[in-house]
């Protein structure tokens, strides 16, 4: 592990996070802008980086914006839209070849913000609007990404046990939003709630690679023009929910293969102390190859075709996945929810303890060599207001015992069983 620290400054409403360092060749930049999670404004905050990526107010024509990035020596550029805890956050990334590495006479690190920033704040507008012929391709482009999660069963199975279990809670909606939200959405619409977007999202900017806070402050001083003045902050409020009783969904498609997918609540977040617990609890649950459903459901009892577990720990809930043939119902969720019970009984051995550390050590271990990992993991620091390193979680993870992972599974409570089943014939 390297003695790596993110230094904090802030220019305007923005808040910024830079890793000086020669370790790596590239300078990694990701911006990152948050706002709740909503109904009125997923969709269009979903569409607008799809329609930003198309053109700006100095390359307007998508082939321009291209050729602007094979400039920089073919600097990387993209986004990613997801949600963490009831939050949609779009992150847009720039990857930069280090000045040093190349013969050039500008400075990349400069251009790169200049980029950034035009894309982010200067837009290509046309009598105040964006460009409708963008518009259209692009909700076609989040449209079909939109379907493709129906087509992939296995997907929409994990989607549609989140939709039921959070039915009353932002965190049921997609990060991409609502297929039918998409045909609302004009072009001068869509600019309006870009606007918006711009002005309430809480912006965080990383940047990783040989340079210091105070250039990277000018540089944005520079080159984003319209920055909001208030700083933004996460709200960390965290209410548990408790369940009642569990609630069986079950759904009928054109599948050959059942989906079983189960949704469990835990008062364990990203900033509690026992985190690292919950982390081990799921490792053991389901989480790697050597866990308790892969093992008993899917080897033992060959029940499953896939069997596995996630943690969600910015908005407390697990999941468990898993593809049975659909007469086997009954004895799979016996099956499941007798692992769910073993671990809740502490019956966890001395090797399951020892191989999920080894896999979450691994994990941790691995990221300083990705500059977009290690700001990826200091933004959970921002969401969840916990100062936590990569080392400290580890040391955290290894002291770890059977009693520990005991009582986080107690604080695991089954939800929502959700069953995708075929037609009758």
């Amino acid at each position: 592990m390297t003695n790596n620290v993110f230094q904090h400054g802030t220019v305007g409403g923005l808040r910024i996070h830079v890793m000086p360092t020669k370790a790596f060749k590239t300078y990694a930049i990701s911006l990152y802008a948050g706002i709740p999670l909503d109904e009125n404004t997923v969709t269009s905050t979903a569409l607008a980086p799809f329609v930003l990526r198309r053109g700006t107010a100095t390359y307007p024509e998508t082939t321009q914006f291209r050729e602007r990035l094979e400039e920089l020596y073919g600097a990387g550029f993209g986004f990613d839209i997801y949600k963490r805890g009831d939050y949609q956050i779009v992150q847009f990334r720039m990857d930069t070849i280090n000045d040093s590495f190349v013969q050039n006479q500008e400075n990349l690190l400069e251009q790169s913000f200049a980029f950034l920033g035009e894309v982010l704040t200067r837009p290509l507008v046309e009598d105040g609007s964006f460009r409708p012929s963008y518009v259209a391709t692009e909700r076609e482009t989040v449209r079909k990404k939109l379907e493709s999660i129906v087509n992939d069963k296995i997907r929409y199975a994990a989607e549609r046990c989140i939709e039921e279990m959070c039915r009353n809670e932002p965190y049921r909606l997609h990060p991409l939003g609502q297929r039918a939200d998409l045909d609302r959405i004009t072009p001068k619409s869509l600019y309006e709630s870009y606007n918006s977007w711009l002005d309430e999202a809480i912006l965080d900017l990383y940047v990783v690679g040989d340079t210091t806070v105070d250039e990277v402050e000018k540089l944005v001083q520079r080159h984003f023009g319209r920055i909001q003045s208030e700083v933004g902050l996460y709200s960390s409020k965290f209410v548990p929910v408790s369940v009642n009783e569990v609630r069986t969904v079950e759904e009928k498609l054109d599948v050959s293969q059942g989906k079983l997918n189960l949704g469990l609540r835990t008062s364990i977040t990203y900033k509690d102390d026992s985190y690292a617990s919950a982390l081990m609890y799921n490792g053991i649950l389901g989480g790697y190859p050597h866990s308790k459903l892969f093992v008993n459901v899917r080897e033992k009892a060959s029940l499953a075709y896939y069997a596995s577990s996630r943690y969600d720990g910015h908005k407390g809930i697990g999941t468990i996945q898993s593809g049975i043939e659909t007469q086997n119902y009954g004895k799979a969720v016996d099956i499941i929810e007798k692992q769910l019970e073993e671990i809740k009984a502490g019956n966890i051995s001395d090797l399951e303890l020892s191989q999920t550390k080894a896999m979450i050590r691994n994990q941790l271990s691995e990221i300083p060599d990705s500059a977009f990992e290690m700001i990826s993991y200091d933004f959970n620091r921002q969401l969840s207001g916990k100062d936590r390193t990569a080392d400290q979680l580890l040391q955290q993870v290894e002291q770890i015992g059977a009693e520990d992972v005991k009582a986080a599974a107690e604080t695991f409570q089954l939800d929502t069983i959700y069953f995708l089943t075929g037609k009758e014939e």
